[in-house]
Formats: C-alpha cells, structure tokens, sequence
C-alpha cells in the first residue's frame, strides 16, 4: 500500500475530488480547510458540468474525461450522498438571438463537434417544444445532450465523503500559513505554529490559491474573479435544461476586468430558478452589487419573458480562480519540489474537478495521464506571471 502523505489544502470541490481519487489509490490524505468544507466558492456556484462553453483544446478536453468520470462517481456514492449531489444528465441549450449571434453559434458548434463533442442542431419548432417558456425571438439553438448539472454542495460533501471512507482525514479552521522547505523541497506546512509534515502537499485553494503559493514561496498568478446569481421561488417546470445565450462563451473567454454578464438560466430539483451571470475583477470584495443583479435580470427576462413576474427570494455571489489564459493549473511546480496545483478553473470547477483529480492521481503515481497535460503546467507565462 501507497502510504505517502498528503496534505490537501482546500476542502472545495476540487480539493475533495483530489483528496478521494488519492486515498482510493492508497495515499495517506489529511484535507486542510482555512473554514468547513465546501464553504468558499463550492457553494456560490451553480453547479454546471458543461462541454457546450468550451472550445476545441485542453480545456474541452478535460470537460469531456470528467463528463465520462461524474456518472460513474455518483453510481458508486452511498445512496443519502448521491440524493445530495443531485446529478441531472439534462443537457443545455444555448440559443442567439440575433443574425450575428447565429452565425458564431454555429460556427462555434461546428467546431466543437469536430472536436468529438455532441451537437444537436434545434429548428424553432424543437425549440419550442424543448422550452416552451423561451422567447421565439430565437435565431439559432443548438441542444448539448452531454451537459449536466450537480448540486454543487452536496456533490462536494459527496467527493469528500468517500475520500474520508477510504481513511482520509479533515481538519477544518486549519488556514495554512507557511511550510516547511528543506533541500529544495517542500516537506510539511504550518498550521497555527503547528508543523504538518507531509511528502506531497497539494495546493486545491481555488480562488485562495495565489495567496497560498505566495505563503509557501512559490507565488502563481491565480486571482479572483466574482460573479453573482439570482434565486427565484420554486417555478416548477418553467426552465427544463441549463439554456444561456451565446454571449456567454465570449464573457468566460475575455480576460477583461470589467463587468461582463450573460444570460444563464437553469432550474434546481427542487423548482427554484437559478440566474446568471456576471463577472467582474472586484478582488475578494463580497458586496452584491444592485446594478449587476439588474443587469443579470434584464438578460435572463428577455430569453424567457415569464421570468418578469418570478419572485426572487436572494441573491448569492462568489469568486471563481481566475488565470490570464483562461485554462487550469494542474502539475508539480518547478521551483519547489513535492508542492503540486490543482486549481486556476474558474467557472468550471464543479464540472472538472473530477478529470483534475484522476490526473493529479496518475502524474503523482507515475502512470500515462489520461489525456495530455501539458498546457497546464506551472511553469507557463499566465502562472509565473
């Protein structure tokens, strides 16, 4: 039996993925967590496990393992953990509205699907039989039958629970605040002047992990980047698949720091309508901003015109781990021996936690990785910037 020791820092979605796929190989796994598990960006996100956003490259590549890893995951949690997570294989829609729009949607589709990803071209009648709420003012639509949706809290207690059935362990209110290096390399972290030692620490902070690697002396340039959603009262059947206009592909790509929003509109198992979204360079500032909400509304109204009446009973917001290039951290770094990274998603953790984890598991053990890892590597100008 594997009995290296590692420190997981991060008990976020990603960080419990990674903390399950180790133990289950074997690993002796401790999971640090600065608060409770799944209490920063896990739970202000929405929870999407998408391939319809992403471009052909490393990143739809990483979409599409995890969208093959989630349902056999969820099949193996026990039954009150898999109830939790939610999983819904319902698929997504993503429409335009205007001619221009039409043209980049299909281009961007095509695209995808030579990429080997599932398109499904809807004509105004599949349209509407689809989302009957939709607005009609739709130029082009195309249906992901991959896409899928968790709920992201309980998807992550889930992960965590089974990592801590094969003999992880959790310590929360844990923040790390330095480690310890000798020879080159990284052989434990501190804890409120308490020493952890450890063979592999794994830095899985999400939008924290810039300011971890900067305590551990081995800075990457992952910043947060905040986003906002509006919750509706239950609306049972008003919004059947995950649907966004095609603006937002363009606002998750741009690295702009001003306000970018999108339509993104999508229903819980419980009815409840979730809309988004936003994104914005605000540093770790929490204030909810009216004006972005209402910016949020007015796109979400016009794609299904009933939401005008909906009841919002709150808003959330949250920050995602935002990296200049856009694409994961993912690799040991180079300036520190045994410190790996396994963070930099920003919108798309949830969906690619579970892909990120099953590769940090064999680039750690030495075996073929899954799917070519080389644009994630520490040591690119995006990280070390």
């Amino acid at each position: 039996m594997n009995r290296t020791r590692v420190v997981v820092i991060g008990a976020g979605i990603v960080g419990a993925a990674c903390a399950g796929e180790l133990a289950r190989a074997g690993f002796d796994v401790l999971v640090l967590d600065r608060g409770r598990p799944a209490g920063g960006t896990t739970s202000h996100g929405e929870g999407n496990i998408l391939v319809s956003d992403k471009g052909p490259g490393a990143e739809l590549a990483l979409a599409q393992l995890s969208a093959r890893l989630w349902p056999r995951l969820v099949a193996e949690f026990e039954p009150r953990a898999a109830a939790a997570a939610e999983f819904d294989p319902k698929g997504g829609i993503v429409v335009a509205t205007t001619e221009a729009g039409a043209g980049a949607l299909v281009a961007f589709a095509g695209a995808q699907a030579a990429a080997g990803v599932r398109t499904e071209h809807l004509s105004a009648a599949d349209v509407a039989a689809a989302e009957p709420a939709l607005t009609r003012e739709v130029t082009a639509a195309v249906r992901y039958p991959e896409d899928a949706q968790v709920q992201p809290a309980g998807a992550a207690l889930a992960l965590l629970g089974s990592a801590l059935a094969h003999g992880a362990r959790l310590r929360t209110d844990a923040e790390v605040t330095g480690a310890v290096v000798r020879g080159g390399r990284i052989t434990g972290v501190r804890v409120r002047g308490e020493v952890l030692e450890a063979d592999v620490v794994v830095n899985a902070a999400g939008p924290w992990a810039g300011l971890v690697s900067a305590r551990m002396g081995a800075p990457i340039a992952v910043r947060p980047r905040r986003g906002e959603v509006l919750v509706t009262t239950p609306m049972p059947g008003v919004v059947r698949h995950k649907v966004y206009d095609a603006d937002y592909v363009g606002a998750v790509g741009t690295g702009s720091g001003d306000l970018q929003t999108s339509a993104v509109v999508e229903s819980t198992r419980g009815g409840t309508v979730l809309i988004g979204s936003s994104r914005r360079r605000v540093g770790f500032d929490d204030t909810i901003s009216p004006g972005v909400l209402g910016a949020i509304a007015a796109k979400a109204v016009r794609l299904f015109p009933a939401l005008a009446n909906a009841a919002v009973m709150r808003a959330y917001g949250g920050f995602r781990p935002y990296v200049d290039d856009h694409l994961p951290v993912l690799g040991e770094d180079p300036r520190l021996e045994n410190l790996w990274h396994a963070t930099g998603h920003e919108g798309a953790g949830i969906g690619l936690s579970v892909g990120t984890a099953l590769l940090l598991r064999e680039l750690l053990t030495g075996e073929e990785p899954s799917m070519p890892v080389a644009e994630f590597t520490v040591d690119r100008p995006a990280v070390l910037a």
